[in-house]
């Protein structure tokens, strides 16, 4: 089974092809936002593809209308909810659009967040972008 993945956190899980890359997310725990419930009908679960992009699903035409919405676009953008894991091995980012979009969907976790910070465990890279993120 190919294996996901998903930085900043850092966090890789094995998937069956076919596993979008938001329900990858959801297996392995990370903190990806979707305020549409992964429907396509919005960009918040926008991400870059740092690896395997080509193995993936194709875009949809709605899926690149859709992506016209989101937040810093760039070639390797696709959304989490529409691509979807092939044979071989992918490496995303979590966009900072995303992590806001579950923190606004999670507000207790925002609030302990803000309150006690990023778990210590925590990759580096999601202690950064959560100090962004959240409110102190």
């Amino acid at each position: 089974m190919p294996k996901v993945t998903i930085l900043p956190d850092g966090k890789t899980v094995e998937v069956a092809p076919g596993t979008s890359l938001l329900e990858a997310s959801s297996k392995a725990g990370a903190m990806h936002g979707s305020a549409c419930g992964g429907v396509c009908a919005c960009s918040t679960c926008h991400v870059w593809v740092q690896q395997g992009l080509a193995s993936l699903s194709d875009s949809s035409e709605l899926e690149l209308d859709i992506l016209d919405r989101a937040f810093d676009v760039k070639p390797s953008s696709r959304l989490g909810c529409q691509a979807r894991v092939g044979e071989s091995d992918v490496v995303f980012e979590i966009t900072e659009e995303s992590l806001r979009t579950y923190l606004d969907e999670h507000p207790a976790e925002r609030r302990s967040l803000a309150e006690k910070g990023p778990p210590a465990d925590a990759a580096q890279a999601l202690r950064a972008r959560l100090a962004k993120v959240v409110k102190r």
